[in-house]
C-alpha cells in the first residue's frame, strides 16, 4: 500500500511553528498603546479597560518608564454554573518604554479616564540636566 502525503491548503511552516496565540499580534489586546509627539513632549495613551486607577502603578527607573496593571478575579458566589469559555483577563501585565535618563517621575503627568491611561512626558534638554564630567587627575 502506497502512502500519499497531501499538502493542506494554505500550508505555512511559520504558522505551524508560531501558531500559538502568544505569537500572534492580533491576539495581544492587553495594553494597546498610542504614542504622539507634540512640541512640548510626548503623549502616551494606554488602553486599560476594566482596570481601577488603584491597580495601576507607574515608575521611572534607569530611563525606562514602566506601567504595571493588575486585575484581580472576583469570586462571585451568585454566579452558578461552569464557564464554557472565558475571555476576560485576570492577572498582571506590564509595558516599558525608554524615555531617557534625564526624565524623572516628577516630570511626568498621568491621568486615567474611561479606561485610558494618558501620560504626558516632556522633552528635556539633555545637555541642561546632565552633570558636567569631572576627570580624575593622574599623578606621576
Amino acid at each position: 500500500m502506497k502512502m500519499m502525503m497531501i499538502p493542506r491548503n494554505n500550508f505555512d511552516l511559520f504558522d505551524d511553528i508560531f501558531g500559538d496565540s502568544f505569537f500572534k499580534k492580533e491576539n495581544n489586546k492587553l495594553m494597546r498603546t498610542d504614542i504622539r509627539e507634540t512640541e512640548e513632549g510626548y503623549i502616551i495613551d494606554v488602553d486599560l479597560p476594566g482596570y481601577n486607577k488603584e491597580d495601576i502603578k507607574i515608575d521611572v527607573t534607569d530611563g525606562y518608564l514602566t506601567i504595571n496593571a493588575k486585575m484581580n478575579q472576583e469570586n462571585n458566589d451568585e454566579n452558578k454554573g461552569n464557564y464554557v469559555r472565558r475571555e476576560r483577563f485576570y492577572g498582571e501585565c506590564s509595558r516599558s518604554f525608554y524615555v531617557g535618563e534625564t526624565v524623572e517621575a516628577e516630570d511626568i503627568k498621568a491621568a486615567f479616564r474611561n479606561g485610558i491611561l494618558s501620560l504626558e512626558i516632556p522633552k528635556i534638554d539633555e545637555s541642561k540636566k546632565l552633570p558636567e564630567k569631572k576627570y580624575i587627575e593622574i599623578s606621576d
